[in-house]
């Protein structure tokens, strides 16, 4: 009698409770709702995509997507926060006189203009460093002093001495050669060693130095 006694009250015990256990879920269900929006500027109302839209409080939320669109499960009385790159923070009260189970909602954001102060960026960590490159630093030749330096005649008369002998210029040196021979055919060739315009033109170029600087240039590694 006293075994049926106990069995019986832990059954009323237990009922209550699920009694009570299902009357707060559904006062929760009721609370909840399903919030939806889109996110639009204020000034031209195009959508703001990527808005984080999150509730106060609580890592709960969503982001609306490339259209501005959101939607997620909140509750009333929730303060839904708003938050975009380069828009300023909004925040928005679900309220709590809602008789649906959803809402809707557009949000504007208004655009956010940040004023970030000079910064000054130099490639040398000291101004040591800055000096040493100002100084050694060789500063590429101009257009004008590059076709100087092309047109020289000197330079010119080098570059001749390195430019290799191709086929064609091989061709034409041995054609200048036959033609002279059959020119002279039967008499003495002349010989530049008795030219005495060869021989002021190899003085000259004796008294200017040529000879030394193309020696010292041949030198050179």
């Amino acid at each position: 009698m006293i075994l049926r006694t106990f069995i019986l009250t832990l059954a009323i015990v237990f009922a209550g409770s699920g009694i009570n256990l299902y009357a707060q879920t559904k006062t929760g269900e009721e609370k909840l709702v399903q919030f939806s929006g889109i996110t639009i500027t204020a000034d031209s109302l195009n959508p703001v995509p990527y808005t984080k839209v999150l509730v106060k409080n609580s890592n709960y939320g969503t982001a609306s997507d490339v259209y501005g669109f959101f939607s997620f499960v909140a509750h009333q009385r929730d303060t839904v926060l708003f938050t975009a790159i380069g828009f300023r923070p909004a925040s928005f009260i679900i309220p709590d006189t809602i008789t649906q189970k959803k809402y809707s909602l557009i949000q504007l954001m208004t655009n956010d203009t940040l004023t970030l102060s000079a910064a000054v960026i130099f490639p040398w960590p000291t101004l040591e460093d800055f000096k040493r490159a100002f100084i050694e630093t060789k500063i590429p030749d101009d257009d004008y002093e590059i076709a100087r330096k092309n047109l020289d005649v000197y330079n010119l008369r080098l570059a001749a001495l390195d430019y290799p002998m191709d086929a064609r210029m091989n061709y034409n040196n041995y054609i200048e050669n036959t033609t002279s021979k059959l020119y002279y055919f039967g008499q003495q060739q002349p010989f530049n060693i008795f030219n005495p315009f060869a021989w002021a033109q190899f003085i000259k170029a004796w008294k200017d130095g040529k000879f030394k600087k193309k020696e010292e240039r041949l030198k050179e590694p």
